[in-house]
């Protein structure tokens, strides 16, 4: 009884890139990355948008983990099958949580997204690019302060760039974006989430 009593009165705390503010998750769902990491799903008890926060709770030792996917596996090394004009989302691996919630409301909206894996420059691929890259036809970057400057992430963009395909900045911080990428449809997900997600759905969408 007592560890039910525990159980129930525990508060997961999220931050709603909607309401821009910290609040409490409400009907949360203990869940696992593609690598295995603990993470929280659930509702904002504000605007009921989907929140998604990094991080082990008590509520995951009530779910068995689930073994991390071994991207070095050659077996995983074949072409990802993606649906047609999925978007590929590049974050900053600070930025996980912010970005798994951004994609959730693009598929929510019928947009189909790749969250970038960090993991994945560990592996030769045939050509030395990730699939997915090839396969995607246009980029979300989110911009914050720790992605700025992430080799990895320019990587990313320069790909895309090079590849004459089209790159949209999702700001999640207060700071300017790579200077080859400045002119990029630029949306400040901060100020006014709604506005600017659906100004970004129609940027997708043309």
């Amino acid at each position: 009884m007592d560890d039910y009593h525990d159980f129930e009165e525990e508060i997961i705390e999220g931050y709603c890139v909607r309401c821009r503010e910290s609040i409490d998750i409400e009907n949360p769902q203990a869940v696992w990355t593609r690598k295995g990491m603990p993470a929280t799903r659930g509702e904002c008890s504000i605007c009921g948008g989907t929140v998604f926060r990094m991080g082990k709770t008590e509520m995951h030792s009530e779910h068995e983990r689930p073994s991390a996917i071994e991207i070095g596996d050659s077996a995983k090394r074949s072409r990802p099958k993606l649906e047609r004009n999925t978007v590929y989302v590049a974050f900053a691996e600070a930025d996980e949580g912010l970005a798994r919630q951004l994609a959730e409301d693009l598929t929510n909206a019928g947009i189909a997204t790749w969250l970038h894996e960090h993991d994945g420059e560990t592996v030769n691929w045939a050509g030395g690019v990730h699939p997915a890259l090839k396969e995607c036809n246009q980029m979300v970057y989110v911009l914050s302060e720790t992605s700025v400057g992430d080799a990895a992430l320019d990587t990313l963009w320069q790909f895309f760039r090079e590849k004459r395909k089209p790159i949209i900045i999702a700001q999640i911080a207060n700071t300017a974006p790579p200077d080859p990428i400045r002119r990029s449809p630029r949306f400040d997900m901060v100020a006014n989430y709604k506005s600017s997600f659906r100004q970004m759905i129609q940027a997708l969408s043309t």
